[in-house]
């Protein structure tokens, strides 16, 4: 049985891509920081029939990471699929971010998705698997008030393409999806600046509305499917049209 190894996977975005390449066959190797809702998300999907090991870890840890790579192929016998999805969001004007506030997004958003790769990418090209990297609209063009989060996106979004070209001779593919607004408890939390100007908020609004995680979920099952075999180095926005205009 192919596993899938996915970060973030809680609750949220993480959670519907779990459930979704469970229905998809895949064996799952779900990890958070969340180790409480970890285990909640692992009993429904187990109550459901699906095959589900857990591991609660900071994707911030090197060790962590590689840890848990090693739990993944020791318990499940492989790691086919790697989904990165991780992340957290603060809101405030760029001249207010402070220095902790910049390293912890970069050390979740971008240093997290780095490690599991490297700890993950003999063990998926072993099983001729491939990589989701979970990005964001935001990383495909400016976005203010969310200055580091952006910028992690879009240099998550340059290791996609990276990646894509170191490992063009391995059989493995890598891949990114950019969505756009959802409703997760990620995107609920974050406030915006006193005094914001909602015309520049409005920029991620879409013109669309926000969009349900299962269908940004479904997504990146395809991408991690073999229907997707063609499909290598992509940055697939997710985002309603978000990022058309």
């Amino acid at each position: 049985m192919k596993t899938a190894f996915v970060t973030g996977a809680a609750r949220g975005l993480g959670k519907e891509i779990a459930t979704a390449l469970a229905r998809d066959g895949h064996a799952l190797f779900l990890v958070d920081i969340l180790a409480d809702e970890l285990e909640q998300t692992a009993g429904e999907l187990r109550a459901a029939g699906h095959r589900v090991e857990t591991r609660a870890i900071d994707v911030t840890s090197r060790a962590d990471c590689f840890a848990a790579v090693e739990d993944c192929v020791q318990r499940t016998g492989n790691l086919t699929v790697l989904v990165n999805v991780a992340g957290i969001l603060r809101m405030e004007r760029f001249t207010d971010m402070p220095e902790d506030g910049w390293n912890r997004i970069v050390a979740v958003n971008l240093s997290g998705p780095v490690f599991i790769c490297q700890a993950a990418i003999p063990h998926v090209i072993a099983a001729k698997g491939n990589i989701v990297n979970v990005t964001s609209a935001t990383g495909l063009f400016g976005a203010a008030y969310a200055s580091a989060y952006a910028a992690t996106k879009a240099a998550l979004n340059s290791i996609t393409k990276t990646l894509a070209m170191e490992y063009m001779d391995e059989p493995i593919r890598v891949n990114a999806v950019c969505p756009g607004g959802m409703v997760t408890p990620m995107t609920i939390a974050p406030q915006t600046p006193q005094d914001a100007d909602f015309e520049k908020l409005k920029r991620y609004a879409g013109m669309r509305g926000q969009s349900h995680p299962a269908e940004v979920a479904a997504v990146v099952a395809f991408l991690a499917s073999d229907a997707a075999s063609a499909v290598h180095g992509a940055l697939w926005a997710a985002d309603a049209g978000m990022s058309a205009g």
